[in-house]
């Protein structure tokens, strides 16, 4: 005997009103069925909405409200059950089913869009971009074909085709000006401006972004980058030390070690005789995530992830055990990609792990490396003490760009301690050792050296032993020795 799914079951406020719907036209009952469903779901009682909708889809599959049912269904699974996965069967039957209704548009942009988080690397945007492709090609008058042309942009960008990208990022704003997807939009094309190497137009797409939609989020982006662009890459003023950061707190910290950027811009701090991170929040550290002993590297995410490493465990900030790393036993650095990845470096092995969020796994052939930092790119750079080079990865782990320790510096030095990069692509590095001896180097995007200084210029006696670059173009330092933090501009 056949035994309908719990999905389809029907409530029973449901079955005492069947008889009087039964007498409806089946439009009709399909209507009734639609808008008892969204009167149910307003009142956030899912269940019942999702019973009523199933309801509809076994009674009247060819209602126009058909469509309707699978695009909220798969909307539910995304924003309300956050499972993504179980979205994509309701987007499937939509695109195969149903692609000549108005739905189906917002079907295969939420399809692709769902795809595309699925990518661990530019490869795997192919199935997203085309399903970006039918909504421009199938719907050019459709909402949705604002969103598509973004996301087509970024999907180019990933795959380093920045003429492609620009094109997409400009028709997104100029087709759709008054839409959310416009500041968007030209935040993605002054970026992809600067990849492409014509920093002026990046600068004037920023300003275009501040000036037309002064009060959204994105034109606060603008201000920090602009500001950070036009520091270290037009006025390259020599770096100077603020002293103790914030100003006046002196002795405040408990051997903080380990510094990292939230995407939001506020400082995570780890202090090794607590044995916890901490979030800077106004002028109050709160603590994050569980105490995790002899933490060495500390990673935020894109999303807002919290990891810590131990020689050999990874903790992550939702709690729960340590998870071991299978045979890296000397972890040397680590770094969250803008893909979700997790990048590890082992002081022994002449290779790079990567983990991806399902839990799989893959390794790299590398020279071995020590300090690990995130590109805005998708990639990461990273420093190979023993070849005396930093190397700027794409998102597959391919070197494209190498830095010989020391060039365009007055003299060489001999390891990085830790690196950090800020979203404009902009690397620093503490380094130590040789003639140059301990000190900060700011590299650009494309490994050229902009600003430097030794920390006996500076006039600075600690142990500095991480930083971080903030959102105004400015370093964070912490010294170990002190208990404090130290700013540099």
């Amino acid at each position: 005997m056949h035994v309908l799914s719990p999905w389809f079951r029907t409530p029973a406020a449901l079955l005492c009103a069947l008889p009087v719907l039964a007498q409806a036209p089946d439009g009709d009952l399909a209507e009734r069925l639609y808008r008892s469903g969204e009167r149910a779901y307003a009142s956030k009682a899912y269940k019942e909405a999702l019973d009523t909708w199933g309801q509809l889809l076994q009674t009247s599959p060819q209602s126009e409200f058909a469509p309707k049912v699978l695009l909220r269904l798969a909307q539910h699974q995304v924003d309300v059950e956050r499972k993504p996965e179980a979205a994509m069967p309701h987007l499937d039957r939509l695109r195969s089913e149903y692609i000549k209704s108005p739905e189906a548009a917002d079907g295969l942009l939420l399809r692709g869009i769902l795809q595309g988080r699925q990518a661990r690397r530019p490869a795997e945007l192919k199935d997203a971009m085309a399903d970006f492709n039918r909504v421009l090609d199938l719907f050019p008058d459709a909402g949705a074909c604002a969103e598509a042309r973004l996301q087509l942009g970024r999907a180019w960008r990933d795959q380093g085709q920045w003429g492609r990208a620009l094109q997409h990022f400009v028709e997104a704003f100029r087709l759709h000006a008054g839409s959310a997807v416009a500041p968007r939009a030209m935040l993605e094309a002054a970026g992809t401006m600067d990849l492409s190497g014509d920093l002026p137009g990046c600068l004037r797409m920023l300003q275009q972004l501040r000036t037309e939609h002064p009060q959204t989020p994105e034109a606060q982006e603008a201000a920090w980058r602009t500001s950070a662009l036009v520091k270290h890459r037009l006025q390259k003023p020599p770096l100077r030390s603020e002293g103790p950061w914030p100003a006046g707190r002196a002795k405040w910290l408990k051997t903080p070690t380990l510094l990292a950027l939230a995407p939001d811009g506020e400082l995570l701090i780890f202090q090794h005789d607590l044995d916890r991170v901490f979030r800077l929040h106004g002028a109050e550290l709160v603590p994050q995530g569980p105490p995790a002993p002899g933490t060495r590297v500390l990673c935020s995410g894109p999303g807002g992830a919290l990891w810590q490493l131990s020689k050999n465990a990874l903790v992550r900030e939702e709690g729960g055990p340590a998870q071991p790393l299978g045979t890296l036993a000397a972890i040397s650095g680590a770094a969250l990609d803008r893909w979700g990845n997790l990048w590890v470096a082992d002081a022994k092995t002449p290779a790079l792990t990567l983990f991806t969020p399902e839990g799989g796994s893959r390794t790299m052939a590398s020279p071995t490396a020590g300090a690990l930092a995130p590109l805005p790119t998708g990639g990461l750079v990273i420093s190979a003490d023993a070849d005396r080079k930093l190397l700027f990865l794409d998102a597959d782990g391919q070197p494209r760009i190498v830095v010989p320790y020391g060039k365009d510096l007055p003299a060489p030095f001999k390891a990085v301690t830790a690196l950090a990069t800020d979203g404009v692509g902009h690397v620093a590095a503490l380094v130590d050792g040789g003639e140059f001896g301990e000190g900060v180097v700011i590299f650009g995007p494309d490994g050229a050296v902009l600003r430097y200084a030794t920390f006996k210029a500076l006039g600075i006696s600690g142990r500095i032993t991480s930083l971080v670059m903030d959102r105004s173009g400015g370093l964070i330092l912490c010294d170990r020795r002190n208990d404090l933090l130290i700013r540099l501009n």
